[in-house]
């Protein structure tokens, strides 16, 4: 006997089971190449957009500068035999120097490391009190703007404008500036 014929043994017909197992996985991986290929449609965007919809971008436009605002009218009074005195006149325009000018950086400003200068239009009376004040310009900061306004009416005192001697109500541009710094 030759050694050939003892180490291998031959089959003639292939195993059916292995045929149709391989068969089944060639067909599964096509399968699945052939819809992985397969190119996308505007359908599929659409509802793609549906799920997620693209936002759109508004731009907004600047709010114009509100004009100044007009100057307060005071009566008039006209002298009587009893009560002597010249008639009251209409604010002036004035640079006013400061008597008291407490100022506190707010609390969220320091945080957010928030500064600036806001310039203020303020109306000053007889004794140097502020009674109206608004924001010329602001300090890019919404919150320094209004912490100015509100600290400027509440604990400021300026020396008060003099027209002939006698203290008048007038208007003064006042800065007020939030610096981290100091």
């Amino acid at each position: 006997m030759s050694s050939a014929s003892l180490a291998v043994a031959h089959r003639t017909h292939p195993d059916r089971a292995r045929i149709a197992a391989i068969s089944a996985a060639i067909a599964l991986n096509l399968a699945v190449i052939v819809i992985a290929s397969r190119p996308t449609g505007p359908a599929f965007f659409h509802a793609i957009e549906q799920i997620n919809p693209i936002p759109t971008i508004h731009f907004v436009e600047p709010t114009p500068p509100l004009p100044p605002p007009p100057p307060v009218a005071t009566p008039t009074l006209l002298p009587s035999a009893t009560t002597p005195g010249p008639a009251l006149t209409a604010p002036v325009e004035a640079s006013l120097a400061y008597r008291s000018a407490p100022l506190r950086f707010p609390t969220r400003a320091l945080q957010q490391r928030m500064q600036g200068t806001v310039l203020l239009r303020v109306l000053v009376d007889e004794t140097g009190k502020p009674v109206q004040v608004s924001v010329e310009h602001g300090s890019g900061y919404l919150l320094l703007d209004h912490s100015a306004v509100e600290q400027v009416l509440a604990g400021w005192q300026f020396q008060p404008a003099m027209v002939n001697g006698r203290a008048v109500r007038a208007w003064a541009r006042v800065p007020v500036t939030f610096d981290l710094r100091e």
